[in-house]
């Protein structure tokens, strides 16, 4: 049974290989990431994960896809580009709480599809000026919905998490896992 991951984050391909899952091919799928207006951040998460899962569809192999949102109440972050970006998020999130949400679609072969969106909330101790500039100092932000990843340097920033740590990193693993069983994928 062929399995194809439909993202271009090596996150996600780790997480993955942490239960024993490697995938046949790794498609990175282009598609347009803008929130519609007023659309709810859980929504948005579902939405790009199933977009991302028909746009590397192929017949005959399980394709698996998830997308990761941090919101901060209805505020949904970006993806930092720039330290200007990132700087704003920490900022945002200094001493705040706010949700992670991953949405996770899987594609069976012959064509039934699956959905999951796992909410994890996550609270940020308050941060000193120095401490965000340490943090924008590192690099890790780039790239990183919210401006930050929990696996590096910002787990000395987050006061208190709740739910999923794999889901902040970007794949809810304990979800993903009964996605895969009720699919039917054989799982090692």
């Amino acid at each position: 049974m062929r399995l194809i991951l439909a993202s271009a984050s090596p996150r996600r391909l780790a997480l993955l290989a942490q239960i024993g899952i490697t995938p046949d091919e790794v498609i990175a799928t282009d598609i347009d990431e803008t929130p519609r207006k007023a659309e709810q951040p859980r929504l948005l998460a579902a939405r790009l994960a199933e977009a991302k899962a028909a746009a590397a569809e192929r017949e005959g192999a399980f394709v698996l896809a998830a997308d990761t949102v941090v919101a901060c109440g209805r505020r949904v972050l970006p993806k930092a580009e720039t330290e200007a970006e990132a700087a704003m998020c920490l900022d945002l999130l200094s001493g705040r709480r706010h949700h992670v949400l991953t949405g996770v679609t899987l594609i069976a072969p012959g064509g039934a599809r699956t959905h999951r969106v796992c909410d994890s909330v996550v609270t940020f101790a308050r941060l000193t000026p120095a401490q965000t500039q340490a943090y924008l100092a590192s690099g890790e932000w780039r790239g990183k919905a919210g401006g930050y990843a929990i696996q590096g340097r910002a787990a000395a920033l987050v006061r208190f998490l709740s739910g999923s740590h794999s889901n902040v990193i970007g794949l809810p693993l304990f979800e993903t896992a009964q996605l895969l069983r009720g699919a039917g994928f054989p799982l090692p």
